[in-house]
């Protein structure tokens, strides 16, 4: 059939609090036009992260009621573990709260000043715990990842010539490579099995470990299966062990392709590097086998990674992701081609050429969203990565609004509502203005700036 359905039925529902376009102008204006402010009860549909936003599956729920929460050497820490090594083949699973708290206790231990961190793309957390250290993170991913509108299927993909030049200037000052998959920041796009192998062997040839960030590996893998050669009769799961078989660890939020509302680990396979961060993990997260969760977690991360590898529900993910694409792009709404599997990004450059990248189009567009249809997404531009650890302020590679989209949360109908208010703003783009920041923190000013719309008359 032409048309996918959810390969799920609604047992619970939530009711949706419906809001005036009037109230949500009161709102975002209480809020300095920081959608994070915002209070969750005042958006009609919520694309601001699809972290930790998921609905539970009923085995899921079910599973919450089979944890066990005993302090050390809890059942549902050996089930949880078993369930991570059934698809990552890694010796040593700590557990944390989640994936930001491994990428911390990681570089605790691996960072520090003058060290060098090169990776596809370092997404927010994952940066700002490296630079938290003293350390520089370095994005090397190829130039058609750059690019919106190239088509190449694997735009999250490693320059592996950057990073074989990066290795032999830098190799002194770096203690891993990183490989994000998906590549968030860069449009959700996958990385290739062979770019991922390609990667690992020049981290290898260089004796550095080989670290991947696999928030959502699950959508990776399946993109494999659909675009890579020689890969396409092969079961996810399958291809999942063979993206981590040549890494040395993983970090991970399980509030991703986990299904889990809370939870993340840190995998390593080095014995001395598990114990340093296991030290630290017993600091700042709990015992190694808890790691800053209810033992019920741990138990609903497990059954989640059992479902997330179904084959029916990631060709319904991917497709919904396309569907809202495809039609945006009818309206003449531009975005990061190949859509990706966890959200649709919107060209915001390309759509408000009107707007300079410092005067944040991103941003402004975000704000459109909610002011007309009660939608809260997310800037990844320049509000999130133009600001350095200097104190520069250069703009972003590229000037985007993410709309992440929860798994198994909303419906064929909201994903139409979505373009209908893409249609009203469309219609009306070139009266958006830009936005300035009044106030920012010194990192990750993104989740905590005040902004203010800009009037023509103060440029």
């Amino acid at each position: 059939m032409r048309t996918i359905i959810e390969p799920f039925r609604i047992k619970v529902v939530e009711p949706i609090r419906m809001t005036t376009r009037d109230e949500r102008e009161c709102f975002v204006a209480a809020a300095h036009y920081n959608l994070f402010s915002l209070h969750s009860d005042d958006v009609l549909i919520d694309l601001l992260t699809d972290s930790g936003t998921s609905a539970m599956s009923a085995a899921q729920q079910s599973a919450l009621l089979g944890g066990d929460e005993s302090y050390a050497g809890s059942p549902s820490f050996f089930r949880f573990e078993a369930a991570v090594k059934t698809l990552f083949p890694f010796k040593h699973i700590l557990p944390t709260h989640q994936g930001r708290a491994a990428e911390a206790i990681l570089f605790s231990v691996l960072g520090g000043v003058s060290k060098q961190v090169p990776s596809n793309t370092h997404f927010d957390t994952t940066r700002a715990n490296i630079e938290a250290t003293g350390a520089e993170a370095i994005d090397l991913v190829i130039a058609e990842g750059h690019d919106p509108d190239n088509l190449h299927p694997f735009k999250g993909n490693m320059d592996l010539g950057k990073l074989e030049r990066f290795l032999a200037n830098h190799a002194e000052a770096v203690p891993c490579v990183m490989m994000t998959v998906t590549n968030n920041a860069g449009g959700g796009q996958p990385v290739s099995l062979e770019n991922i192998r390609g990667a690992a062997a020049l981290a290898h040839k260089y004796g550095k470990p080989f670290i991947i960030d696999g928030c959502r590996f699950a959508e990776n893998a399946f993109f494999i299966k659909l675009r890579e050669p020689g890969q396409n009769a092969r079961h996810v799961e399958a291809i999942v062990r063979d993206m981590f078989a040549d890494a040395d660890g993983m970090t991970m939020s399980a509030k991703k392709d986990a299904f889990a509302n809370i939870g993340g680990w840190l995998a390593l396979n080095d014995d001395h590097l598990a114990q340093a961060v296991r030290e630290r993990l017993i600091l700042t997260e709990g015992f190694p086998t808890y790691g800053g969760l209810a033992g019920r977690d741990l138990d609903a991360i497990a059954q989640g990674l059992k479902e997330i590898v179904d084959e029916d529900y990631l060709a319904y993910r991917l497709r919904t992701s396309a569907y809202i694409a495809e039609r945006l792009e009818k309206l003449g709404v531009d975005t990061v081609k190949p859509s990706g599997g966890h959200a649709i990004f919107i060209n915001a450059k390309k759509f408000l050429p009107h707007i300079p990248p410092l005067e944040y189009p991103g941003q402004s567009l975000a704000i459109a969203m909610y002011i007309e249809g009660g939608i809260r997404a997310c800037e990844i531009g320049s509000v999130m990565f133009g600001r350095h650890p200097d104190g520069s302020e250069v703009p972003a590679p590229m000037e985007l609004v993410r709309l992440a989209l929860p798994r198994r949360v909303y419906t064929q109908s909201h994903a139409d509502y979505i373009v209908e208010v893409f249609e009203t703003i469309a219609a009306e783009k070139n009266k958006l203005k830009g936005m300035r920041i009044t106030w920012e923190p010194e990192r990750m000013r993104h989740f905590s700036a005040k902004f203010e719309p800009i009037q023509e008359m103060q440029r």
